[in-house]
């Protein structure tokens, strides 16, 4: 059985915790035979091997009395750069507890589950049901709906360097007046209106408009201010961090992807330049 999930870029800019989207990298689980005790081949660096690793502690979550099995991890999601290398694994684990357990959950039961255990919906949301999932979580209650993100290329410039959540969320307020926070919900709401109608032209303003926590954490991210100019030089609808950061994603027409590719490329930064498409399954499972 072989278990695959979605990378994700959550925020979009003003979507705080909220939004998501699966973009096309991804973490595979390759559940093999029944063991002694769990195994996790891997060569993922210094992610734990036994069942201290958070797919298998997951899964226990879900279900405490699940027989060992040894599992092959593969992953190009890279850790700590703000594409749900964490959320993919806690979807992974939820889905690897409900086939082995026979639990037949349903998605907005996975949603719950992973959402718990994540502490906010915007990551796992989009790994589970794929496209671009718009969430919140209140009072212990998930909500979400599920839409077509409109045609366009994510561009993703991925330093060489990790951003821990932790740190990025150390720079953020702890509060924001009332007008503040009026016009920061409504630059959200205008840039979720526009994804849903497809004016991406609109949504591209209002995505770099955040008052949430772009601004805050954008000096985090030192090559993002270069990026976004030769970004918009190019055409591109936006520029964003995805999740916490480090990622820089680049929102583009369709046609425009090769150039904003060799723009960033010519930039000569520290990291990666890969284009990714919306992944429209989210998290599925292939069984021999």
């Amino acid at each position: 059985m072989k278990i695959t999930v979605p990378a994700t870029s959550a925020n979009v800019g003003p979507g705080f915790d909220s939004v998501g989207v699966a973009v096309s990298k991804y973490l595979t689980i390759e559940v093999l035979e029944p063991a002694d005790h769990w195994e996790v081949l891997h060569d993922l660096g210094d992610v734990p091997s036994d069942g201290t690793n958070l797919l298998i502690t997951t899964a226990l979550q879900v279900k405490s009395d699940l027989k060992p099995h040894r599992i092959k991890m593969v992953s190009d999601i890279p850790l700590a750069r703000g594409l749900g290398s964490s959320s993919s694994v806690i979807v992974a684990g939820i889905e690897l507890a409900n086939q082995l357990a026979g639990l037949n959950l349903s998605d907005d039961e996975k949603l719950t589950l992973a959402t718990k255990i994540e502490g906010h919906p915007d990551n796992v949301a989009p790994a589970i049901f794929g496209n671009l999932v718009v969430s919140s979580y209140v009072d212990g209650k998930v909500n979400s709906t599920v839409a077509t993100f409109p045609e366009a290329s994510f561009v993703a410039f991925i330093p060489n360097y990790e951003l821990k959540t932790s740190d990025s969320r150390n720079v953020l307020p702890v509060q924001f007046s009332y007008k503040e926070a009026v016009a920061a919900s409504s630059i959200a709401n205008v840039a979720i209106a526009a994804l849903l109608t497809g004016d991406l032209e609109k949504a591209g303003k209002a995505i770099e408009a955040d008052l949430f926590h772009e601004r805050f954490r954008q000096k985090l991210v030192k090559e993002f201010a270069q990026i976004k100019e030769k970004a918009h030089q190019v055409g591109a609808y936006a520029t964003y961090l995805s999740g916490a950061g480090p990622t820089v994603m680049v929102l583009a027409p369709k046609n425009q992807e090769s150039n904003v590719l060799k723009a960033i490329q010519s930039l000569h930064l520290n990291g990666e330049v890969v284009a990714l498409h919306v992944d429209t399954k989210g998290v599925f499972v292939e069984k021999d």
